[in-house]
């Protein structure tokens, strides 16, 4: 049996064990807590199998830089890829420019924080089959008028808001409705080069850098389909995160992402965007496309 004495410092001896144990656990705690998945998504306004190469390889990227598990959430549509975003589904997207605005709008704080060298001055194609007749011209094409024409997806920026806003300064008082035989929303950029590749439609509204990395992959018939008109410069494509990240991943996080997203240099990374490299930015580059889609009507 132990003796007061031995009992007694038998049980400081514990509580300096004991002092020395919880600083420690209390310390490694949070910082072993696993961070949930920085996850992303991206409008899908190309062909599918491009777009599981191109944001596979920046998922595997941001995860190395940033430190935290990153994962690609594919979407089905522009609205699938603003609804994620603005319920918190994802974190970061690879926004349009009008989607982003959009996004934006619907989710107060978000930021967009890169783009494209090439989305500050983005321009859009106007295409046309090769029955039609029609010529490459600096002009914008009044002869397009009474053909079938298709855009790409309903929110697309350069496949709808800004060729539509072209076409009704081109076509006073008129709406696209009433400038041609027939209107279609093709939804995706690469879907646009087929139908009018094909005849479906006489004309249609595509994004330069799709139309660049098709017919550098060969998917692009030049004896069927050009390009007949190029649009004046806009702001385009950003990658945009939501505003609580930094609640999540901590202060400074935002940041953090941007220098990651501008430090890329891997052509393996860009090429599939059509990208040279990307620059910051901010909400003010896209002011314009606020303008205009509440001048079209596409934006409340």
């Amino acid at each position: 049996m132990l003796g007061s004495g031995r009992l007694g410092r038998f049980a400081l001896g514990c509580l300096a064990a004991l002092a020395t144990l919880t600083p420690a656990r209390a310390q490694a705690g949070p910082q072993t807590k696993p961070l949930p998945p920085l996850v992303f998504t991206g409008i899908p306004d190309q062909d599918e199998s491009r777009l599981v190469e191109r944001f596979g390889k920046v998922a595997t990227y941001l995860e190395a830089k940033l430190g935290v598990p990153v994962r690609y959430l594919p979407v089905k549509s522009y609205p699938a890829a603003v609804t994620a975003f603005t319920n918190g589904q994802v974190q970061l997207a690879w926004f349009g420019g009008f989607t982003g605005v959009q996004a934006r709008k619907a989710a107060p704080g978000a930021q967009a924080i890169a783009q494209g060298a090439e989305d500050a001055a983005f321009r859009t194609y106007l295409i046309a089959n090769a029955a039609t007749g029609l010529k490459p011209d600096k002009e914008f094409p009044k002869a397009i008028a009474d053909k079938t024409f298709t855009f790409g997806a309903r929110a697309s920026t350069s496949g709808r808001l800004m060729p539509e806003y072209f076409i009704r300064q081109a076509f006073p008082g008129k709406s696209p409705e009433q400038v041609f035989s027939r209107v279609g929303f093709s939804g995706d950029h690469s879907r646009t080069i087929q139908l009018v590749q094909s005849g479906a439609f006489a004309v249609g509204a595509v994004d330069y850098s799709v139309w660049d990395l098709d017919s550098k992959a060969g998917k692009v018939d030049s004896k069927a389909v050009s390009v007949i008109w190029e649009s004046p410069p806009f702001p385009d494509y950003q990658w945009t995160v939501r505003g609580d990240v930094e609640q999540t991943y901590g202060a400074g996080f935002t940041e953090k992402l941007r220098a990651a997203l501008t430090g890329i240099t891997d052509p393996a990374i860009l090429e599939p965007f059509g990208r040279s490299k990307f620059i910051p930015v901010t909400n003010a580059a896209y002011e314009p496309l606020v303008e205009v889609g509440r001048s079209t009507g596409l934006l409340d």
